[in-house]
């Protein structure tokens, strides 16, 4: 088991000067008023900085940030992928646009029974990434796939808030008989918790499709598989000694991805933890030209804990207690302008997604 929120913020840390001198953010250390927002990557900046990933508790206010669009039940499946959109850095925040946003990689579709997304991993492409652009606060996900099968590559299937609340199932290395489970609360491991366990006994996760969940309450965290409980996590186990609750509660987008694990410049640990070094050699990396892993479909059953009204747009932030967020709706618009279909994107920002487009997950997980 890793956490990965603090590394990989350090990772684009380094890599991001390279390209700019957005002054960085965090909760001690608030955006300015002229560069309100502080990214998913700890930089202040304006337009697609203040969407999704956006921290409301390092940004200039608590409405710096574009409201998150508000949960929609539906099932993903992918007989094409014209649902999603190839370049998040032209997402304007229009969720009813686009479903998805590929964050980072590669994606084919194989048009084989029914269609199914493939994310791709190459020696140079660092692993793929994809957002929803709608975000899940409480409720039923279940991701449809088939993970991949080699040493040093990870599948993941997580959902990720803004405040870095974070659920995770992931699929490291060659053993194709088990998955981990994990959570995180803003960004730490829980205190004195063991949050991540290994689920055994599934049937060959590379050939066979499974359905994975995560059920999702303000009480209970209950992970499954093909519809069976093999984990489940309760809010009151996880109060620390100071009385806060160490449980996510922050509405939160899905994110998949197939990453690099096993390469030079993870640490000895996440090595061992993926099951070896990549060989770029194997006989399926050469026949292909990648390694992937599929998605046949993702099911989302929204479970908030008061029904949204009909004019219900969005989550917003109204408070910055960390130790018990405050999350409202709101019917204000999710759209960069608050309202404007123009994308205003500062240049240094496709300076660094240029950069962070084979890199990004190289060293996020280490």
């Amino acid at each position: 088991m890793r956490t990965h929120s603090v590394l990989f913020s350090t990772f684009l840390l380094a890599l991001y000067v390279r390209v700019t001198t957005a002054t960085s953010c965090n909760a001690t250390n608030l955006c300015p008023a002229s560069a309100p927002c502080c990214s998913e990557f700890g930089f202040c900046g304006t337009g697609t900085y203040c969407l999704g990933g956006c921290n409301p508790f390092a940004s200039n206010t608590l409405t710096s940030c574009r409201p998150n669009p508000v949960c929609q039940s539906a099932t993903h499946i992918f007989s094409d992928n014209s649902r999603v959109l190839s370049n998040a850095t032209f997402y304007n925040g229009n969720a009813s646009e686009y479903d998805w946003t590929l964050d980072k990689g590669n994606i084919i579709n194989t048009n084989s029974s029914g269609g199914e997304l493939a994310m791709l991993l190459t020696q140079s492409n660092g692993g793929t990434r994809l957002s929803s652009t709608r975000y899940v606060h409480y409720g039923t996900i279940t991701a449809k796939l088939k993970t991949g099968r080699w040493a040093g590559v990870v599948t993941a299937f997580i959902t990720m808030s803004d405040i870095k609340d974070e659920i995770d199932w992931e699929f490291p290395g060659a053993n194709t008989t088990e998955g981990q489970t994990n959570y995180f609360w803003e960004g730490v491991i829980p205190q004195g918790h063991n949050n991540g366990q290994t689920t055994t006994g599934i049937s060959d996760t590379f050939s066979n499709y499974h359905d994975y969940s995560i059920n999702w309450t303000p009480d209970t965290l209950t992970f499954l598989v093909d519809g069976n409980v093999v984990r489940t996590v309760k809010k009151s186990d996880t109060v620390d000694s100071s009385g806060v609750a160490n449980y996510p509660a922050t509405p939160s987008r899905i994110q998949l991805s197939l990453w690099p694990a096993g390469i030079n410049s993870s640490s000895p640990g996440t090595v061992q933890w993926s099951g070896g070094m990549i060989n770029w050699n194997d006989p399926d990396y050469q026949a292909a030209g990648h390694f992937y892993a599929l998605v046949k479909s993702v099911t989302v059953q929204c479970a908030d804990p008061v029904a949204p009204g009909p004019n219900i747009t969005s989550y917003v932030y109204q408070s910055n207690n960390t130790a018990n967020p405050s999350v409202a709706f709101s019917n204000a618009s999710t759209l960069i302008s608050g309202g404007s279909s123009s994308l205003a994107v500062p240049g240094h920002f496709h300076a660094m997604v240029a950069i962070v487009a084979t890199l990004l997950f190289v060293t996020q997980f280490l």
